[in-house]
């Protein structure tokens, strides 16, 4: 599937799952993102608009923003609210892992944020070649024994981590979508023609 086909989840006629409002609470950037699940085995996303040579994730102030937007593409949330990835907390985390606890919710959230928002934006290089040893993280993670981490399996995680921070943090998006004027680049706001 091109990127084009797998980033507009408004396409007429594509086959879609539904949308919802996710909260993202970063150091380096916050906003409400729609998240589509994924329908039979096709995987999760983070939704994003195509453009030429990149896609680029509208972001909303908040989920009234996110629910407007969606209702005039033809598409319903599924959810009146908006779950939060504190995406702060893993970020402090990051700042001092051998001095600071892991937060172990914050991290299994932001885990898989992290990859949706890669396969949204067709960026999955972007992210580690995930193995046996982040499967064997992701579990003991997901299992509330992250404390038994392996020195491999902790390295695996925070370089997991801090990619997929940067990844958020850097990647194109559309700031107040609706307009289709402004966007945000990570380096400030800029004029799109």
């Amino acid at each position: 599937m091109g990127k084009s086909e797998m980033a507009d989840v408004f396409a007429s006629g594509r086959r879609r799952g539904s949308l919802y409002a996710y909260r993202v609470r970063g150091l380096g950037r916050s906003g409400v993102v729609l998240w589509v699940g994924g329908r039979g085995d096709e995987p999760d996303q983070v939704a994003s608009l195509p453009e030429a040579d990149r896609c680029r994730v509208p972001v909303f102030t908040t989920v009234r923003q996110a629910r407007v937007y969606a209702s005039r593409r033809g598409r319903r949330l599924a959810a009146s609210g908006a779950d939060t990835l504190e995406l702060t907390r893993v970020q402090h985390w990051l700042e001092d892992p051998e001095r600071r606890r892991v937060p172990p919710g914050a991290v299994l959230e932001a885990w898989n944020f992290f990859e949706d928002l890669a396969r949204g934006l067709g960026e999955g290089r972007r992210l580690p070649q995930q193995d046996a040893v982040h499967d064997s993280a992701y579990e003991k993670l997901f299992g509330d024994e992250y404390a038994a981490w392996t020195p491999t399996e902790r390295r695996a995680v925070l370089e997991l981590m801090r990619l997929g921070v940067e990844l958020w943090n850097s990647c194109p998006v559309s700031v107040k979508p609706c307009s289709s004027i402004a966007s945000y680049s990570g380096r400030g706001v800029s004029e799109d023609s």
